[in-house]
């Protein structure tokens, strides 16, 4: 058969000489056959499970036509809305639309509606009735409660009601999309069965044994409430200890089976072992293909999940905090597969996942017993049971560059620091350098303030401070000059006018000059949009500062590039309205240099803070830095929502 790919079409369905199929797989994203990307995982599962999958990547949604191509599947109907909730990816945080969608061919944008498993799903009622409907993704994943929304204001219901969708199936989905597909298989309805854990589903009853949450009528009446239930949903999230959670809306209830278990190393060595293609389909190429590959092509996913659990980051509450590794086996052999291909020069682009160094779980604990209900593995410090070591990603990056034709093999994954600055041994950072950064080591310090790095869920600058002084030291003792682009966010809860100028002089002191600067973004799920929402942290249900209007975020943000000339007047006012008048002037410290009519009273036009020699690089797109310091930031394609993985 020519076609590897999965049906896009009728005639694809002819030529592979099927009269039905099982399942319609819809998709907010473009199709592409790489294990990054959650609708290939799933379908290309489902396949090896004996099931017909036909995809439907970004259908017109103003009609039915494109759904009834394929005529009726015999068992149901899969959505995803994408790699990326359909409003973070046509939406800054200034709530501006998106010019480009690297996950639509040929970068453009549009080719999705808002919110588009809601809209995808409505017109597959229409197109098929009461067929069994099974969400997924990560936009109906961290919509599965009643949850804010940034982009409209509002406290909106499961989406899961909105869609009509049967069932959601949140997290990673392997487990629990096999076992759905079995019992529609097999003509048992799981709401009369014993429904998979990773599964949501609509009941009329409250469930026996289960947690009961705020209801939504409460959560959108009292923000008490909707903090309350975040700090439930959140310490509920775990696989081996969290309970059935029951959310009451009008006269029915969401229910949240506990998280699927984690998947064994052998059962997620069979999940990348799938016939992949690893390219997007050939029909986009005469629209200049699918942009989001290029990034993840030549790079291996070697683990999921994550520990560090950051306030504003949603992995956790996805993914799960347990990690799940695959095989060196498994890696070199998907290596080795990459060295095959035509277009491959040599370089491994990335190993990792959600963040690179982890690949066993933070204490052997949570193989049996779960995750710490009240407990962080790395806040407010590496618990002391966590078992730092790095041994077994030191080995299987060795193995990787011994591979024949690999030439350089990078780590661009996040990597944590407080995690690796306790490393007794030091032979992991040493080679880290030696071999696996490309000149820069991008890191996430996010703030320097203490009252907003708690809020964060993220270590304290001192912590960060003694990391950047061994990197540097470990550079200069192995000949390298190599340097740290750090991640900086504006505007997170819990941070004043006055944190955001003690991170501006933090930068200035050390001449940094991020060439971007990510505001705090609230997007579903998460505890620090809980925290943006309701003015409460979730955790402590304690009153915390939010910067809210757009005045303030444009000054949060502005400080942290106060060299730049357009940012001016905002630097200025904001040290004005701040209390910090010194901070214009011509001292060391100074963020800003004063105006001339501010100087002698004389209008003779703006006199910004940037020199001669600065304003030249400015001109010249070049920027000054310091042998410690000498990267920006490098954008804001921070992947918090799905991780390096890809999420269902």
């Amino acid at each position: 058969m020519a076609n590897k790919f999965l049906p896009i079409t009728k005639e694809d369905m002819i030529e592979r000489g099927w009269d039905y199929y099982d399942f319609l797989f819809i998709s907010g994203d473009a199709y592409v056959d790489h294990p990054s990307f959650g609708v290939a995982i799933l379908s290309r599962l489902l396949e090896k499970e004996g099931y017909r999958v036909c995809i439907l990547p970004q259908p017109d949604y103003k009609s039915t036509r494109d759904f009834l191509k394929f005529g009726t599947p015999r068992l149901g109907v899969l959505i995803s809305g994408g790699v990326i909730d359909s409003m973070v990816n046509h939406y800054t945080a200034a709530k501006k639309r998106r010019s480009e969608d690297v996950y639509s061919p040929g970068g453009k944008a549009g080719l999705r509606p808002d919110r588009c498993t809601i809209v995808y799903a409505n017109r597959v009622r229409e197109a098929f009735g009461k067929i069994p409907v099974i969400i997924g993704g990560v936009e109906a994943s961290l919509r599965r409660f009643a949850h804010y929304d940034y982009w409209s204001d509002s406290v909106r219901r499961s989406i899961i009601f909105d869609s009509q969708a049967d069932f959601i199936s949140f997290g990673m989905g392997e487990r629990s999309i096999i076992e759905l597909a079995n019992m529609l298989a097999e003509g048992i309805d799981p709401h009369h069965g014993k429904m998979p854990d990773g599964v949501c589903y609509v009941a009329d009853e409250l469930p026996k044994g289960a947690v009961e949450l705020p209801s939504y009528e409460e959560v959108v009446s009292d923000k008490k409430a909707y903090a309350l239930a975040t700090k439930i949903e959140y310490e509920e999230q775990d696989s081996f200890r969290g309970n059935i959670l029951a959310q009451k809306h009008g006269n029915k209830y969401i229910v949240q089976m506990p998280m699927s278990k984690p998947l064994s190393e052998s059962e997620m060595d069979r999940v990348y072992s799938l016939p992949y293609t690893r390219e997007y389909h050939p029909s986009y190429e005469k629209d200049g293909g699918i942009p989001a590959i290029e990034e993840v092509k030549f790079s291996v996913a070697s683990s999921r999940g994550c520990f560090g659990n950051c306030s504003f980051c949603s992995i956790a509450f996805h993914q799960g905090r347990i990690i799940q590794s695959r095989s060196h086996a498994s890696i070199i052999n998907e290596v080795k597969q990459m060295t095959w291909m035509d277009d491959f020069k040599g370089y491994i682009h990335d190993v990792g996942g959600p963040t690179a160094n982890f690949r066993h779980p933070a204490c052997k604990k949570q193989l049996k017993s779960g995750t710490c209900k009240e407990k962080q593995c790395l806040f407010p410090d590496v618990c002391k049971n966590a078992e730092v070591d790095h041994t077994d990603y030191l080995e299987l990056l060795r193995k990787i560059r011994a591979v024949d034709k690999v030439k350089k093999v990078f780590v661009r994954s996040g990597i944590r620091y407080d995690y690796l600055i306790k490393d007794k041994n030091d032979e992991f950072f040493r080679e880290l350098c030696m071999h696996h950064v490309s000149g820069q080591l991008k890191v996430a310090p996010e703030h320097i303030s203490p009252k907003v790095l708690s809020y964060m869920g993220k270590p304290g600058l001192d912590v960060y401070q003694k990391f950047c002084d061994k990197f540097y030291r470990i550079n200069k003792e192995i000949g390298k000059e190599q340097y740290l682009v750090p991640y900086l966010m504006s505007s997170h809860p819990g941070s004043t006018l006055k944190e955001a100028i003690e991170l501006a002089l933090y930068l200035k002191r050390n001449n940094i000059r991020p060439q971007q600067v990510q505001d705090f973004y609230p997007t579903p799920g998460t505890l620090s949009t809980a925290m943006f929402y309701t003015g409460l942290d979730p955790r402590t249900l304690k009153s915390v500062y939010v910067p809210k209007t757009s005045e303030e975020k444009a000054m949060q943000r502005a400080l942290l590039q106060s060299s730049r000339p357009e940012n001016y007047q905002t630097v200025k006012k904001a040290l004005i309205q701040a209390g910090r008048r010194d901070l214009i002037g011509f001292g060391p410290d100074c963020l800003i240099k004063p105006e001339r009519r501010d100087l002698n009273g004389n209008n003779t036009g703006r006199q910004n803070a940037v020199g001669k020699n600065q304003a030249g690089n400015q001109r010249r797109g070049g920027a000054s830095f310091s042998k410690e310091h000498k990267a920006g930031l490098s954008g804001n394609n921070r992947r918090r929502q799905s991780g390096k993985q890809g999420i269902r």
